[in-house]
Order: C-alpha cells, then structure tokens, then sequence
C-alpha cells in the first residue's frame, strides 16, 4: 500500500509540474505602460487602476511610469528605459508621432510587443509597429463634439488646451471647430496648467470676447478652473459649456447645469484591454483582428448615478 501511495504521489507531481511552470510563467509576464500625463494631471488615477486590476485579475506584473512634467523628451527616454529592462510589452501613448515614433519602433524591433492606447490613431500605431490600437479618435471626438455643440446653437466659443504641445489636444480642438463649421483661429488658448493661471486666462479672454457661445475643456487640469473663473464672473449656467473626460468637479458641474455634456473615453478600458490583451497574445496566441474605439461617449444629467460613484476612480 506504500509503495502504491507513493506512485500516486509521484504521478500526481508529474501531472501538476507542467501547470506550477505554467503558473509561474504567468507570474513572470511583465508589462509597463508609459504615458505622457505628468504627475499633476488627476485624470490619469483611473488609468492607473485600470492596469492595476487588470495585473491582479490576469496574475502578471504591471507599472506605470510618465515624465514628471509631462516633457515627451523625457517620455521618450522612459520608453527606452522600459524597453532595455526586457519586459514582455509596453503599453504607450502615442502624444506625438514625431518625438515618440522612433522609440517605439526601437522597442519593437527589439522583440518587446507594443499597443497604443489613448493618443495617436490607428494608422500610427500602425505604422510603428504596434499589435493594436485602444483608445479615441481625438479628431473624430471633437469633431463629434462640434456637431452636437452646432445642433445646440453654438457659433464661437473658447478652446481652453492645458496641454498645447501634445498634438492630440489641438485635434479636441480643431475637430470641434470643423464640427461647427467655423475656423479655429485664435479661440484656442495655451492656458498652460496652473489652475490660478488657467482661471484667470479664461477670464481675460471672456472679458475680451464677450460674445463668445461656448467654453470646450480637455479634461479636469482646465475644466475644474473653468468652473472657478465662470462662477467667480457670473456666467456658469449662461454659457454652453462642454468638457472631455471626467472627474468629481465635473460630474458635480454637469449635475449642477452648469455643465452641458463630458465626453468619455473611458480611460479604464484604456489601460486594462491592453494588459488583457497582452497576456492572453503571450499565453495562448489570441490577438483581436480589429483596433478598439473607447470613444467618445456623451455623459450628461440623464444617467449619471453610475458614472458619479465611479468617477476618478475607473470613469
């Protein structure tokens, strides 16, 4: 009988063997996704958590890493940095085609699998080599925008880009320009990303043209001092106001009225698809055929309550 239980034993090490090198095999997956956000911008927490649950829900190893400034040189090193470490994918963004293109071609060239996520496009992604694409169109979002902001009446209106040297940011803003049918001339503003500045920027430019429509925003760096400088000059509630992305001040201004509508690119998705993704192309040789769109989406009063409890945290 102890002779029989120890074969048992041993034919049950065998079998399980294979599947412990497996499971320790997944653990070893490492992957490292790199934005150009820096530290400041709060809207880049949902990304965070979104790649944090997907590592622990897939079993692999996840890192976030961004120029503190938000300086795409510096982005540009970091991508690589992460590429020399020998991960098994970086997930990137794609800001600026121009800075970033050769980096991640590099990273590619060394074997390292890359997806795009947030900026760029489809074709660009592409063309550097990357496995996919997962995010928004920025173009296509504003130029959405500019529709729906045309159907409601709008026919000038202040583009207030706290991130002007990211070419993704001017398309929010041509985009909503073409959308309303007008130039985008001088109604777009640098207004940089001190949230003092940004008030008083937007302030300035109110008073000097006063017969502006609409303010669009790009996210809660230049949405939430908006909010300031329109309650502050009393015109929150009497000027159309859109934003892109979401955050706790702009889900209260959307539910105060003082908000008409937040554009959401689901920045979760953003991060955890390609971690998903990445795994499942490493473990099992199953890619998607087609890029995935996350945006845009319009989030207004109606049906907000999921959108309110989850908002900065994975909306």
């Amino acid at each position: 009988m102890n002779a029989l239980m120890k074969k048992l034993a041993l034919a049950t090490a065998m079998v399980a063997a294979p599947f412990m090198a497996l499971a320790d095999g997944h653990a070893s997956q490492k992957y490292i996704l790199v934005s150009h956000a820096p530290d400041s911008d709060s809207w880049w927490n949902t990304i965070k958590n979104g790649i944090a649950l997907a590592g622990d829900q897939m079993g692999v190893e996840v890192e976030y890493r961004n120029p503190p400034t938000g300086d795409l040189a510096d982005m540009a090193r970091i991508i690589e940095q992460a590429a020399a470490s020998g991960p098994n994918g970086i997930i990137t963004t794609l800001a600026d085609y121009d800075v970033l293109s050769g980096p991640i071609k590099d990273a590619v060239a060394s074997g390292v699998d890359v997806i795009i996520m947030n900026s760029g496009t489809p074709d660009q992604a592409r063309e550097v080599g990357a496995l996919m694409y997962v995010g928004q169109p920025e173009y296509d979002a504003g130029y959405a925008a500019g529709l729906r902001a045309k159907g409601d009446g709008v026919g000038s209106f202040l583009c207030v880009n706290h991130y002007i040297n990211s070419p993704s940011s001017t398309q929010r803003c041509q985009g909503f320009a073409d959308g309303l049918g007008i130039d985008l001339g001088n109604q777009m503003i640098d207004s940089g990303q001190d949230p003092a500045e940004i008030k008083n920027k937007v302030q300035a430019y109110l008073s000097a043209n006063p017969n502006t429509d609409a303010v669009l925003t790009l996210g809660p760096t230049s949405a939430d001092p908006t909010l300031l400088a329109l309650d502050e000059n009393g015109m929150a509630g009497d000027i159309y106001f859109g934003t892109f992305d979401l955050g706790d001040e702009i889900v209260k201004g959307i539910k105060a009225g003082v908000i008409n509508w937040g554009i959401d690119q689901q920045p979760f998705l953003q991060a955890y698809l390609p971690v998903v993704v990445l795994t499942n192309y490493h473990r099992y040789g199953v890619l998607p055929g087609n890029n995935i769109n996350s945006g845009p989406g319009f989030v207004t009063a109606d049906g907000l309550e999921k959108v309110e409890a989850f908002a900065g945290e994975y909306r």
